[in-house]
């Protein structure tokens, strides 16, 4: 194939039109590729020694005068909405329409620069915004750049040659043992006790208490297979975990087993008390209708009236997933074994989680060897 060729014509002083003859459309129609270079005719000899280059290696892409609040709106209809959970679509749509539209949407996605990303970056953490929102936001922001590339919208993605901010962890809240014994004291006369007491003893997230029913439950044994998520519209599905290792069957202690017991035995009181009306879901935790809980006008009303009265006002109900966790290292449990039981995607991430509970495990440690390698014939 010949090597394409351009022109560059003088348009004025110091202003130069690159054109590139880029072959013809699919009716036959020449296409051309012109941009206006300002600077010496050395400048527009470089333009245009980087398109001749770039289109004979395929890798060329004619600038569109779109610009990047079209494209992201594009983006969220056509190719987010497909491929992820409606709730995550639209924490992208709000993430995007917040933080990068209002300064860059009016740019050009041709003519988007690492540097201006760079920039609305460090505005959002000069105004108090976290490392992980940040983070949050560029990695959707990269993702729909990545997406323009694989359209041929873009040539590269600037988003890859910028620097989020490093994540800061945030330091968790772990209640000690007496600390968990007195908040589930205080609990003991709540509608909810029973899911107090399993969270707490079984270190599950919210979301999958919540979407437990009673076939999940057979004797000591507990299956966790899915969570509930609800809609912004107020609809709700029990949807299954993200990754094969949160599916998993856990053993109850004997005193939550009973309390559970229990539990079934007032619902069933309530359903009959409630009539035709009950909506039988089969839910272990339920309003007085059937329906689903709604966690935060549970934690609301029952949880945090709970740990004030506890002595406990600044913790929060997930703090009772790390404290069951915490519990169970600190009292030397195998560390897969309560990955497992958390339904985390490795033990790595465990230790990762809770290395807060290391230096305790490693004194152990060392207090073993010490008993069984030295205390011999002392």
């Amino acid at each position: 194939m010949a090597r394409k060729t351009g022109q560059i014509i003088q348009k004025g002083p110091r202003k130069w039109l690159v054109r590139v003859f880029l072959g013809r459309d699919t009716r036959g129609k020449r296409r051309y590729h012109g941009r206006t270079v300002p600077g010496t005719k050395k400048d527009a000899q470089r333009y245009l020694t980087k398109v001749l280059r770039e289109h004979d290696l395929d890798q060329f892409i004619e600038p569109s005068d779109r610009s990047l609040q079209a494209y992201l709106e594009d983006w969220l209809t056509s190719s987010v909405a497909a491929r992820v959970a409606e709730r995550t679509a639209k924490d992208y749509a709000a993430l995007l329409r917040r933080h990068i539209i209002p300064p860059l949407g009016d740019r050009k996605l041709s003519q988007l620069t690492p540097a201006e990303i760079q920039r609305v970056y460090t505005r959002m953490t000069e105004g108090g915004l976290s490392a992980r929102t940040v983070r949050y936001v560029h990695s959707v922001l990269h993702s729909a750049l990545e997406q323009a590339v694989k359209w041929r919208l873009l040539a590269r993605n600037p988003a890859t040659h910028v620097d989020p901010p490093r994540n800061q962890r945030r330091e968790i809240r772990v209640l000690s043992a007496e600390e968990l014994g007195c908040f589930l004291a205080c609990a003991r006369d709540d509608r909810w006790y029973a899911l107090w007491e399993l969270l707490a003893a079984i270190g599950m997230r919210p979301g999958e208490a919540l979407g437990l029913t009673w076939t999940d439950i057979e004797g000591h044994r507990l299956r966790i297979q899915r969570s509930l998520v609800r809609h912004a519209d107020g609809r709700w599905t029990l949807k299954e975990p993200k990754t094969a290792r949160a599916r998993r069957t856990v053993t109850i202690p004997k005193t939550v087993e009973q309390t559970l017991q229990r539990h079934r035995k007032e619902q069933v009181e309530q359903r009959l008390q409630t009539g035709p009306e009950y909506q039988d879901h089969g839910l272990v935790f339920a309003v007085s209708n059937g329906s689903p809980l709604d966690w935060n006008v549970v934690v609301r009303r029952h949880f945090k009236p709970i740990a004030k009265r506890a002595g406990l006002p600044g913790i929060r109900a997930y703090d009772l997933r790390h404290t069951c966790a915490t519990l169970l290292l600190a009292s030397g449990e195998n560390v897969k074994v309560v990955s497992e039981r958390l339904g985390h995607a490795s033990a790595a991430l465990t230790l990762d989680v809770y290395s807060h509970v290391l230096p305790d495990m490693q004194q152990r440690a060392a207090e073993r060897l010490e008993q069984i390698l030295f205390s011999q014939g002392r």
